[in-house]
């Protein structure tokens, strides 16, 4: 995909499930998942990458590459929703065309499942919609090009995510499964 494809990682949230931030989390190795998240953005061939931080940010702050901008989020509570939407609000100041979406959560997650979903947008990057799906279950990464920006952003509530944008507005689903397994950790 031709373009300059800002990556976003969210890994604002308290990660109650996990009961600590997930942006807190390390491998057994002690990779961050956070650092593994912008490593895979980077190589799927993200330009630059914006973690968007919540709870325990300044926890969380040292475990990001220093080649990553970071964008604290202090309504990181109201929910997923509420964290797109910070990113969105923060790459319109960047020159992207379009951005590249994963969670934190996703450790493990080959850079060759960002690259699928980068490959499979449209020519022009600023209207692209796409997502990753793991054997027809959507997951990410997403991409979202520039011209959804806005409007997604409006229609971002609570918990819920881009799901029910990608979806009205018909994102390519880009099938990766026989790539990972696209499951997030929650434990």
């Amino acid at each position: 995909m031709a373009g300059d494809v800002l990556g976003v990682v969210l890994a604002a949230g308290g990660g109650s499930r996990m009961g600590r931030p997930k942006a807190l989390v390390r491998e057994a190795d002690g990779t961050p998942w956070v650092e593994q998240a912008v490593r895979m953005l980077r190589a799927a061939g993200c330009t630059s990458v914006l973690v968007v931080l919540g709870a325990d940010a300044e926890t969380a702050r040292p475990l990001v590459p220093r080649d990553a901008r970071i964008v604290v989020h202090p309504a990181w509570h109201e929910g997923l929703g509420s964290s797109v939407r910070a990113a969105l609000e923060a790459a319109a100041d960047a020159t992207a065309d379009a951005v590249l979406l994963t969670l934190v959560d996703l450790p493990g997650l080959p850079a060759s499942v960002g690259r699928r979903v980068l490959d499979a947008a449209a020519d022009d990057p600023a209207a692209s919609l796409a997502r990753a799906v793991f054997h027809g279950r959507p997951g990410h990464p997403v991409l979202i090009g520039r011209a959804h920006w806005a409007d997604l952003g409006a229609g971002l509530h609570g918990d819920e995510g881009a799901g029910a944008y990608l979806r009205a507005h018909g994102a390519a689903a880009v099938e990766c499964g026989d790539l990972a397994d696209g499951l997030d950790r929650d434990r």
